[in-house]
């Protein structure tokens, strides 16, 4: 399990291969990493249904064919189905520059799905089975509505114990919010912070204390890597070698990690539902609604 692997890959910046074209292209724009990963995924999967055609021989009609056969053969929701044409539109109005893209397939049929959400009685059970950072990372889930990779990105910084809220950057579409930060949460929370100080510390006397900085951050502040501010809140058991630049730092907790663990509790509190890490965040919307 590769520590590091939502910081994007370095791509040769004179290759013509189409899927360094495309990334160097989302790179340019500013595109999420995780979007970038989804488009080259709808990408890839454009090409092999047909055949390995190169997309640059194909058109309209090809990108019709491959969405109808994922609404009719493949069954997948409108959603799915969206983010594969926004996939393939982006490949061809803006790196092919083809503006005339005439698109008539058949539309994936919505059908309307209820968010499962946990009681407080439930998700109180299923935070009890937790220890240690999992644990307080499931009650910032559930009690601050973040999303996961939210939470695992939460830096030192981020968290403001006199206006009791907590900063949440790069969220859901790019977008940078605030969110609460529950009073009940301020002392594990601090005791969360110390912990990371003292480990940062250790880190920066064997050379190993530049944490990542996200885009040319970086560069703009060279020292702030080594400021406790800037670590991550959660950070990793493990030292880990950036794909960029091979520095050795330490990365946050793998989203795999957290989700596995909150699988097991939610197992362990005897709970029969399709139930995940983001289920905390529905049950927080739930939970202020019926407050409100």
């Amino acid at each position: 399990m590769n520590e590091m692997d939502d910081v994007p890959r370095p791509v040769p910046e004179e290759s013509q291969r189409l899927m360094h074209r495309v990334r160097r292209l989302m790179r340019v724009r500013n595109m999420a990493w995780a979007t970038e990963k989804t488009y080259v995924f709808w990408i890839k999967r454009f090409i092999y249904f047909h055949g390995k055609r190169h997309p640059e021989e194909m058109g309209a009609l090809e990108v019709d064919q491959f969405l109808s056969h994922l609404a009719i053969v493949r069954g997948v929701s409108p959603s799915t189905q969206a983010t594969a044409l926004n996939a393939l539109v982006f490949l061809y109005k803006r790196l092919f520059e083809r503006e005339d893209l005439p698109l008539d397939f058949h539309r994936a049929k919505p059908h309307r799905r209820v968010p499962e959400v946990f009681s407080h009685e439930e998700a109180l059970a299923i935070i009890c089975h937790l220890s240690g950072a999992v644990r307080l990372m499931a009650n910032l889930m559930y009690g601050s509505g973040l999303r996961t990779h939210e939470c695992l990105r939460l830096r030192v910084k981020d968290v403001d114990f006199s206006s009791r809220v907590l900063f949440v950057r790069q969220g859901k579409g790019g977008k940078d919010r605030t969110t609460l930060l529950p009073d009940i949460l301020v002392s594990e929370l601090r005791s969360q912070i110390q912990f990371v100080h003292e480990l940062h510390q250790q880190d920066v006397k064997v050379g190993a204390g530049r944490v990542w900085m996200p885009y040319a951050l970086e560069r703009k502040y060279p020292n702030a890597a080594l400021e406790t501010a800037w670590q991550f809140l959660f950070p990793a058991t493990h030292l880990a070698r950036d794909p960029r630049s091979g520095v050795v730092r330490r990365h946050h907790v793998h989203h795999r990690t957290l989700q596995k663990a909150v699988k097991q509790a939610i197992r362990s509190a005897g709970i029969h539902k399709q139930a995940s890490c983001h289920t905390f965040r529905h049950s927080f919307a739930t939970r202020l609604l019926e407050s409100a």
